[in-house]
């Protein structure tokens, strides 16, 4: 299987430069954060060291690429284990803040990068792990996740979003990557003799879980790019970047109510459609599928036949996630050997290597054996995020807890998570649980917050809302549920239709002894799991799951670049007026913008905006001047607009925009406009562009 070079060279030693000015107090602590984050690289608990975050779109990758993270991890951290994340990426803790460009660099020689694998990005984009080889599949969706992959990565579109965005790709309408609860989820459909995609939108676990929304019941492939930009430019048009507590694309579905919402995602669709019109999109080879076993949002719990015949997956279980340096290095030297050049991880925090010969599966059980793996086994289907083991953002100990539970003979998905915030992914399992801090007779006592028969893939719901138990108890909680299951279920009821059958009063009944806390009983409740001593939160200022909001200057500049993009894309498609009302918008963001940077206001109009430029910019008279000239060129009869006079205008428009950047940055020495800029501009760094700034 080919996998994508993702690496950049010049970023890197961005990334380098920026953390030389960070330590020579060149650029301040909250620059420094967003650029870091931008890069994948995370705060942790403990001071000094931070988490690199691997981005493996689809959790694709191979022997070369397990070997230098091995390698990375040996060198470099404080820690023996990489951790598995339920997006598919792969963690490295415990890594001195000086190693981090070294770490990058290492990785980038296997093609592998971090960029955008934190911050107000797109996040790695999953995929149903099987797609490719799966019998049901209609199309093998890596194909297209790979196209999206390329085409948002290092957008300007994406570079300062509100918040963070995920996105989801299926192959079949099982939806085996679970599209209801992302930002976006694509599902390969069929539509009697037609192949295409259903596209959702809308959904979030964490504060406040929504269920997806269905944007499009069916697309041609030809629409997916277009499609995808459509609903990302709404998150990033209108999603609040003020209160980031309620910057999720989620609520914007609340605020524009489902109907609004997808008017207004019409809106931006006739744009970027328009735009994006002449753009390469992803073909893949379709098909009906079989009508066979659901694999499942994770690896498959046993060895599975693949569609491709006499071949075979081979599931690996990786207990919590993590792997240590002899396993990778075995992994590598496996794959190696017997010539598995797809390995994948995936959303259950295990692994698998796909085209397995049958000839080669006892083979692999006893490799594997020797490095302490081995496949699924009836009860170990327990997912936990790293908890107060590294996260600023943990109450609770899940690392501590999570090996303690059990799914039982029912082989029940338990889902162990840290805070509110859900990495583990709680309301998706049949058993999901979160960690909090209650107040008991003025004690403040570890709890789990319990949640029950999630199922987040085709034709299920998020979990329903239980309990909070003292996280001493929640091992009887958890083996109490399953009881009542085993007791109370009807033949082939599955867990989530009996949690449903038997509604939330009923589990709250099983459970309110446990629930409950008597003074007498306070001592026993105190500790979390793996402390010695009484229970506390430690402030840590937050975590840095919301990223750092951006300087408002650079959004403006990253929001142009896009609509120069579409721009220069309409105008050689010769729509001349969509092409000038992009160029419109460039003047009426950076206007805006720079008026902003100074004290200044905003305005919609451009003739407005220029004297607002003027009154609070006076000393760069040129600024509000160009800006007065582009509202006279604009405001032309469409009928007037050709080619050349636009050539001309845009050459302008771009000129203006370097100038303006020029002084931005002058102004604000720490700004960081790469990637924002008109062509002949981005070529220069920042330094560059500062110390060439002229008196506009």
């Amino acid at each position: 299987m080919d996998h994508l070079n993702l690496a950049n060279e010049e970023e890197i030693n961005s990334f380098d430069q920026a953390l030389g000015d960070f330590r020579d107090l060149r650029m301040d602590v909250d620059r420094f954060t967003a650029t870091r984050l931008q890069m994948g690289i995370y705060g942790q608990r403990q001071e000094g060291v931070n988490m690199v975050r691997i981005k493996l779109p689809g959790g694709r990758l191979n022997a070369p690429q397990l070997g230098v993270i091995a390698d990375m991890l040996e060198k470099y951290a404080r820690h023996d284990v990489v951790h598995i994340t339920t997006r598919q990426d792969i963690q490295m803790h415990y890594v001195p803040l000086e190693d981090t460009p070294a770490v990058l660099r290492h990785l980038a020689t296997a093609g592998l990068t971090t960029r955008e694998a934190c911050g107000n990005t797109i996040r790695n984009v999953t995929a149903c792990p099987l797609s490719g080889v799966c019998p049901r599949q209609h199309v093998d969706v890596n194909e297209h996740l790979d196209g999206a992959v390329q085409h948002f990565l290092r957008n300007p579109l994406t570079q300062q979003m509100p918040r963070k965005f995920k996105i989801s790709f299926s192959a079949c309408e099982s939806d085996c990557a679970q599209g209801m609860m992302h930002d976006m989820g694509i599902v390969a459909v069929r539509d009697g003799d037609r192949f295409g995609f259903k596209v959702l939108a809308g959904g979030g676990l964490g504060h406040k879980p929504h269920e997806a929304i269905v944007v499009e019941e069916f697309i041609e492939e030809k629409d997916l790019l277009p499609v995808m930009e459509a609903i990302i430019s709404l998150h990033n048009r209108y999603s609040d970047r003020v209160k980031r507590a309620k910057a999720r694309i989620k609520f914007l579905v609340d605020k524009f109510g489902p109907e609004g919402f997808v008017e207004k995602y019409r809106e931006e669709l006739g744009r970027t459609k328009a735009a994006l019109a002449t753009l390469e999109y992803p073909r893949g080879e379709w098909s009906a599928g079989l009508d066979s076993e659901v694999p499942g949002m994770g690896a498959p719990r046993h060895v599975f036949a693949q569609k491709q015949s006499g071949y075979y997956v081979f599931p690996i279980s990786v207990p919590m996630g993590n792997l240590n340096v002899m396993q990778l290095r075995g992994l590598a030297g496996i794959a190696e050997a017997h010539g598995l050049h797809d390995i994948r991880a995936t959303q259950d925090q295990n692994m698998f290597f796909a085209n397995v010969p049958e000839a080669k599966i006892e083979i692999l059980r006893s490799a594997l054996a020797e490095l302490g793996l081995g496949e699924p086994q009836i009860g170990d289907n327990v997912v936990a995020c790293p908890g107060t083991s590294t996260c600023r953002l943990g109450i609770t100990s899940s690392t501590i807890l999570a090996p303690k539970l059990n799914g039982g003979s029912q082989d029940l998905k338990i889902r162990v998570s840290g805070c509110h915030n859900g990495c583990a992914q709680p309301e998706a399992g049949d058993i999901g649980i979160y960690g909090e801090g209650k107040r008991m007779h003025g004690k403040l006592v570890p709890h789990y917050q319990m949640y029950f028969g999630g199922n987040a893939m085709a034709g299920g719901a998020l979990a329903i809302k239980g309990p909070s138990i003292p996280a001493a108890r929640i091992e009887t909680a958890v083996a109490r549920v399953k009881s009542a299951h085993l007791a109370n279920g009807e033949a082939g009821e599955s867990f989530s239709s009996w949690i449903r059958r038997v509604g939330k009063e009923y589990l709250t009944g099983v459970l309110a002894d446990l629930a409950d806390v008597k003074p007498e009983e306070l001592d026993s409740v105190l500790r979390d799991h793996g402390k010695d001593g009484d229970f506390k939160v430690l402030q840590l200022g937050g975590g840095e799951c919301a990223g750092v909001s951006q300087v408002k200057i650079g959004s403006s500049f990253f929001d142009a670049a896009h609509e120069r993009n579409y721009r220069d894309a309409l105008k050689f498609q010769r729509k001349f007026e969509d092409s000038a009302k992009c160029a419109e918008e460039i003047a009426r963001l950076i206007g805006q913008g720079v008026s902003e940077l100074v004290g200044g206001r905003k305005y919609d109009g451009l003739v407005e905006q220029a004297e607002e430029l003027r009154r609070v910019l006076p000393t760069k008279s040129r600024l509000s001047r160009q800006l007065a000239k582009f509202a006279e060129d604009f405001a032309r009869p469409a009928a007037e607009l050709n080619d050349a006079l636009l050539t001309e205008w845009y050459s302008e428009l771009d000129t203006w925009t370097m100038e303006a950047a020029e002084f931005c940055l002058g102004f604000d020495r720490q700004l960081d406009l790469a990637g924002a800029l008109p062509l002949a501009a981005s070529a220069k760094s920042p330094a560059q562009r500062a110390q060439s700034s002229v008196n506009v």
